[in-house]
């Protein structure tokens, strides 16, 4: 080829080089967004439930005594890890398969925990709570607010206190309760922030929200099947003027499941979030999860159905 031809090739082929690649850069922009689109999808077309909360006790015997004496919980299983001296107990009102469980941590030689400001309780939804008051005083549990309404409503409530100082919210209710763990409360510093992270990130429906101006607080309740009466709910509490909380070490994170971690892990980074652990299998466990904390420094871990599912019948 002459010195001529090249010179006349050459631009040619620059500038069709120049028009592919801002093409390319034109058409980028739409692949990432419809990405972000379907792995948003994802998180509602994903078959999520709580499974489990798990939080640190002090003495494991002591608690899952008076889980099962005074609250009436069953221990569904248990598991002792030696070689990381710790051990686990499940505990719950039904079989995990479809019922929302306590995940309770006992670390050899470690016999308390703070428990900190943002952990606010758990809560137990029973026909009765004047007769769950008395049972559980019987078999020796401490009741730290006797039953009755709450200021300025209907709904009968008391308060029950743990060996190891979680609050239980005891709340009456009629009917049918197809799941008596009812709530998980946690405080938040920004109520908007936490429910969009909840419903466009962890996939929750936000089921309700409530104003309390004379006690200057909102609440916020978010679950998966959108119906508080028939599942574990997320209840977030913001404190008016209150932008943070201490953590402590005693309440550590709740799992929920997921059809796909690594789907959910895309999904979820898609969303902007980071993760703390990449999706992937558990050493010597095999069970694949992803974890990440919420806006409030809460973690979550989001467990495969199938694995989960598989270490129950172990």
């Amino acid at each position: 080829m002459s010195a001529l031809s090249q010179s006349a090739f050459l631009p040619r082929t620059f500038q069709r080089a120049t028009h592919l690649a801002a093409r390319a850069r034109s058409l980028a922009p739409a692949s990432r967004r419809m990405a972000a689109t379907a792995s948003a999808d994802w998180a509602q077309e994903d078959k999520r439930r709580l499974l489990h909360a798990v939080y640190r006790v002090g003495d494991l015997n002591k608690t899952i005594e008076v889980y099962q004496k005074a609250f009436g919980l069953k221990l569904l299983r248990s598991r002792d890890v030696p070689d990381e001296k710790y051990s686990n107990a499940f505990l719950g009102y039904g079989p995990e398969e479809d019922h929302f469980a306590f995940e309770l941590t006992y670390n050899y030689g470690k016999d308390s925990y703070d428990i900190g400001e943002g952990f606010g309780h758990f809560a137990i939804a029973t026909n009765d709570v004047y007769k769950l008051s008395e049972d559980i005083k019987k078999a020796g549990g401490n009741i730290t607010r006797e039953p009755g309404p709450v200021k300025g409503g209907t709904t009968h409530i008391a308060f029950a206190k743990d060996p190891t100082g979680y609050q239980f919210e005891l709340i009456q209710r009629e009917g049918k309760i197809p799941e008596p763990l009812a709530q998980i409360m946690l405080r938040v510093g920004d109520l908007d922030r936490s429910i969009d992270f909840y419903t466009r990130v962890l996939g929750l429906k936000l089921i309700r929200k409530r104003d309390n101006p004379e006690y200057k607080y909102t609440l916020a309740f978010l679950g998966y099947k959108g119906d508080e009466s028939a599942e574990t709910v997320f209840e977030l509490t913001y404190n008016w003027g209150r932008d943070s909380y201490t953590k402590g070490d005693a309440y550590a994170q709740v799992a929920i499941s997921t059809e796909d971690v690594y789907k959910t892990g895309d999904q979820i980074k898609a969303a902007g979030v980071s993760l703390l652990k990449e999706p992937g299998p558990l050493p010597g466990l095999g069970t694949k999860i992803l974890s990440l904390t919420d806006p409030d420094g809460y973690k979550i871990v989001f467990v495969d159905t199938a694995d989960f599912l598989k270490e129950l019948e172990k």
